[in-house]
């Protein structure tokens, strides 16, 4: 459960909850979460790497203080309840974070993702072009997929910015937590939080058609009552946008579908060939270039009338052909987009084969073979 915090919301009125200052560290630092565990110091992961702070060893004392400090008595009932709490957390009006309280081993346990306020263009990101035809579609699911801090959000952020200048449409958000804060262009913007707006994704997604939205962005595919909910709406015209936690775009099918119990399974894969629309999976890799921290590399799978057979059919398997082949309607896949980055100067080929599905494939693909796509990876 999301619950909106703010840095003035603490036990000790007389100054500011003791976190603050690891997380204004890790401001300053750019570093993108940071982690306070007992027994060490508290570490920043930059440039996705953690490195450990100078400050001294956490005792379980001290950091049962931070959380006291930043708690309110409902949260600590639900912390000692369910053993872990997620909010959002502000440090003035400009630096926001996702925190994360949880119990392990008996002892307590603080993670801290700083959310970038700012919301860049797809340019900015260094995202494909295909994103802003993506984002143009009026009905449909869309996915952004990849592993715990890739830039998937980040990503459905800026196609919901995208289409906030382009279209005068509504555009619904179901988040939890809310990281970040738009405001109206040409569209109306409506943000709910799970856990303050709304209680759950599935009750957000039973409103829904009450709040007339044209897009809907869901903020985690959870369980199969909230994909079935969104291929609902995007069956009757809605753009819907969510994420999920996938390896890449063939294996996002497998793992939506995996949520659903054997005997809707069925129902859930004809419904999913149907609606999808495209499923966008990416990893970050360090930047070579100056003033860039980290570089998308990405793989885009479009859903055209042999997509949607495959899928419908049971072959996911057989997408990465599909997308391999099919490079001039602008499907890619991450072993060409990371041979991009290395010939642009973006990324070092050492980082890229550590990424690459393949890396044997990369070093052909750099030399300009690839294997005939014709069979099934």
């Amino acid at each position: 459960m999301a619950i909106e915090q703010s840095s003035d919301t603490h036990e000790n009125t007389g100054s500011e909850p003791e976190v603050n200052k690891f997380l204004r560290a890790a401001i300053k630092t750019k570093a993108s979460d940071l982690h306070i565990k007992v027994g060490q110091s508290p570490k920043l992961r930059i440039n996705g790497l953690l490195k450990d702070t100078t400050g001294e060893v956490i005792t379980k004392e001290r950091i049962k203080r931070m959380v006291s400090e930043i708690l309110s008595d409902d949260q600590k009932a639900t912390l000692q309840k369910d053993g872990t709490i997620d909010f959002a957390y502000e440090i003035g009006e400009e630096d926001r974070f996702r925190v994360n309280v949880f119990h392990q081993r008996g002892l307590t346990s603080i993670t801290a993702r700083r959310v970038n306020t700012e919301i860049l263009s797809f340019d900015k990101l260094n995202l494909p072009s295909i994103l802003e035809e993506i984002a143009d579609n009026n009905q449909g699911l869309v996915l952004a997929v990849g592993p715990t801090g890739c830039g998937k959000t980040t990503t459905i952020v800026s196609m919901i910015d995208h289409i906030n200048h382009t279209r005068p449409v509504h555009i619904v958000t179901i988040e939890d937590p809310i990281e970040y804060l738009f405001k109206d262009k040409k569209a109306i913007i409506s943000q709910r939080e799970v856990g303050i707006d709304v209680e759950d994704f599935e009750q957000a997604l039973i409103c829904l058609m009450r709040h007339d939205p044209d897009v809907v962005l869901v903020g985690e595919m959870r369980d199969a009552k909230t994909v079935s909910a969104a291929m609902r709406a995007a069956e009757t015209g809605h753009l819907v946008l969510g994420t999920m936690h996938s390896a890449n775009c063939a294996q996002a099918v497998q793992r939506l579908l995996d949520l659903f119990p054997q005997n809707e399974r069925d129902l859930a894969r004809q419904s999913l060939s149907l609606t999808i629309k495209a499923i966008i999976s990416q990893v970050l890799l360090p930047s070579a270039k100056e003033g860039i921290d980290r570089i998308p590399a990405v793989e885009i799978l479009l859903a055209n009338p042999e997509v949607k057979k495959l899928i419908s059919e049971g072959r996911e398997a057989e997408l990465p052909n599909i997308i391999r082949s099919c490079k001039e309607e602008g499907m890619r896949d991450i072993t060409d987009s990371l041979c991009e980055l290395i010939k642009d100067g973006y990324a070092e080929p050492k980082d890229a084969y550590k990424y690459a599905p393949n890396a044997e494939e990369l070093k052909m693909a750099l030399k300009g073979v690839r294997a005939d796509t014709t069979g099934i990876l």
